[in-house]
């Protein structure tokens, strides 16, 4: 790649991670151009950005799009609606597939997918597994199986294609406050309180094995740039430090500690999303509880990675952005959606409004 005029093409430009990647690619001096790809076009551009209103599911010049680009940053993926699995299946699987294929025909010789940390097996909380750990998924939750699958996808691509540099990031849960707005209508829906409650009604569940990875968007976009731009290939694990738990939660929230035993927050959770009044099912939760604590040495070594924020620091901001100081200027981070809001949330059903 000639890093002094590269041509990087994003899809899913305007979203949680896809923000930040547009915005340091194009204040980087050895790149070009950047194109950016998502369904809604933003209002405003960075110099040197050009926005394409395509979706992966059907654009039927992909191909076009991707020609003379040094690589493709493949982000774009649907979390929701998962009361209708078929929907996020065509984007995440099927739409990766597409570009997968349109990579190939352009003659692109990087590509650099999102993957996640729900694409693998369940693993230890007690100990960090690397990238070798089995990318099974989780096999209830279709977001966790459509990951997996994606990964067995992009196995025979690069089995076909063996002179294409092909990247695999497996970020933790990815956060920030300008994506806070967004994330509440994925995972929480219209009836989280907008506003912090009385401290004594401050209350947060103490499930135990509820461990996980984080890290702020911003580091997250600095992974999948350092792979864009460096001869790098295969498999990176991203999170921040520490493991993100109940106790950092509560201390982060002011909240208290209740132990709630795992079978009765799981029936309801499951109970509120069957009758359509939370957008995160029981199976998610499932998944959550067993992901493997994921070793980013490797990112560290190879790409210079080393994220400049805790995960800690990125849960607050976090939450604070879920508090009113959050939402980003591109259509999917808005903090209020057009057309009636939270109202708008709850007549279509949490997590149908993207």
């Amino acid at each position: 790649m000639n890093t002094a005029s590269a041509r990087i093409v994003v899809t899913g430009a305007t979203g949680n991670i896809g923000t930040g990647v547009v915005r340091r690619l194009a204040a980087d001096p050895r790149v070009g151009s950047v194109v950016g790809i998502a369904r809604r076009r933003p209002e405003t551009s960075p110099d040197g950005v050009t926005w394409i209103g395509a979706d992966i599911t059907e654009e039927p010049g992909l191909d076009r799009l991707f020609a003379g680009a040094d690589a493709v940053i493949h982000l774009a993926c649907l979390f929701q609606p998962a009361h209708r699995p078929e929907v996020t299946w065509r984007t995440n699987v099927l739409g990766s597939d597409r570009v997968f294929a349109a990579v190939a025909r352009a003659g692109v010789p990087a590509l650099i997918h999102a993957s996640s940390v729900v694409a693998y097996a369940p693993g230890p909380k007690d100990r960090r597994v690397d990238e070798s750990w089995p990318t099974d998924g989780w096999p209830t939750a279709p977001y966790c199986r459509e990951k997996a699958y994606t990964e067995r996808l992009l196995d025979v691509f690069e089995y076909e294609n063996p002179g294409v540099r092909v990247v695999r990031l497996r970020p933790g849960i990815v956060v920030a406050a300008d994506s806070a707005p967004q994330q509440r209508r994925l995972f929480a829906g219209p009836f989280l309180p907008a506003r912090r409650p009385p401290r004594p009604l401050r209350v947060l569940p103490g499930l135990a094995g509820l461990t996980f990875q984080a890290l702020h968007s911003d580091d997250a976009a600095d992974a999948f740039c350092r792979a864009a731009l460096q001869q790098v290939r295969g498999p990176f694990n991203i999170a921040a430090e520490p493991p993100v738990d109940p106790r950092l939660l509560a201390r982060l929230t002011g909240a208290r500690l209740l132990p709630v035993p795992y079978r009765p927050l799981r029936a309801a959770v499951d109970a509120a999303w069957h009758l359509r009044l939370v957008p995160t099912s029981a199976a998610m939760l499932d998944a959550v509880l067993t992901f493997p604590l994921m070793d980013t040495g490797r990112a560290r070594r190879e790409l210079g990675w080393d994220p400049r924020h805790s995960a800690a620091d990125a849960t607050a901001r976090f939450l604070s952005g879920l508090r009113g100081s959050g939402g980003g200027d591109t259509p999917p981070l808005r903090r209020r959606l057009p057309g009636g809001g939270r109202l708008r949330e709850a007549a279509r059903g949490p997590g149908e409004s993207q």
